[in-house]
């Protein structure tokens, strides 16, 4: 459910589905009515809708339960049709903790979180869920002080906002590295450590500045591509009931994003 549809989402779930042999399809469409579209989910029996912004909050009263990581968050990217009764539920942060947890451990982690909007949030109360401190430096400062409060962080200016030497692990969910947005890295390759965890969420590239720079100073990096992938991942599971095929999947996604 998408103002504006991509194929990278269908690219995964679509050869997820090939490799295990499973009789399910992926369609990415426009959606103008949220209320409509629900209402058709139920009426045809589709079994999963995948939501994209700006429907994410919008799509909320109209459920008939909430998952209640989801609900903490205010946001729902994926929807989930049992015999007409709609659960919604949040897989950015399970993307998020997943990726990060392919090369460390949260709880614990003194975290510096850049941005404090849709997708930071997400991130924000997974690294919460697993008992991370987190730091949070956004523009709007005020924005930042309200999900600090909500996972029990402290907010900071996001200008001129660095990792200190008490911070593991740094993620980017803010827009800054997106090549159509401002490819530039949001903090300066000075800033960055050998012996620090650097995360951007930003997939477009999936190389971006910042992880170049990371991996020129010695730092663990992580791209954007495997946050996206395990909620992909995620939203398989709950659609089909099987294990996802990380595999398949990730090579799908590699060849939609180059």
């Amino acid at each position: 459910m998408s103002r504006h549809p991509v194929s990278t989402g269908a690219a995964m779930h679509l050869a997820g589905y090939r490799a295990l042999g499973l009789d399910f399809t992926y369609i990415p469409f426009a959606v103008t009515d949220v209320e409509g579209a629900t209402r058709g989910m139920r009426a045809l029996g589709i079994r999963g809708l995948g939501v994209s912004m700006p429907y994410k909050q919008a799509v909320i009263p109209l459920l008939d339960e909430i998952d209640p990581v989801a609900a903490r968050i205010g946001a729902v990217n994926t929807i989930v049709n049992d015999e007409g009764r709609l659960r919604g539920y949040n897989t950015d942060w399970i993307g998020a903790v997943r990726a990060l947890e392919e090369v460390t451990q949260l709880g614990g982690a003194r975290v510096l979180l850049l941005g404090a909007g849709g997708a930071a949030r997400a991130v924000a109360f997974g690294l919460a869920e697993r008992g991370a401190a987190i730091t949070i430096a956004n523009r709007d400062l005020e924005k930042a002080r309200q999900l600090a409060a909500a996972v029990g962080g402290t907010a900071v200016p996001l200008d001129g906002a660095a990792p200190s030497p008490e911070h593991g692990i740094l993620v980017n969910a803010t827009s800054r590295g997106m090549a159509e947005v401002d490819p530039r890295s949001p903090v300066p390759e000075e800033a960055l450590r050998e012996d620090l965890l650097v995360m951007d969420i930003v997939y477009k590239p999936m190389i971006t500045e910042l992880v170049e720079a990371a991996r020129r100073r010695g730092a663990t990096a992580v791209h954007g591509g495997r946050m996206l992938l395990h909620q992909a991942a995620e939203q398989f599971r709950l659609y089909t009931g099987r294990e996802p095929p990380l595999g398949a999947m990730d090579e799908a996604l590699r060849a939609q994003l180059g």
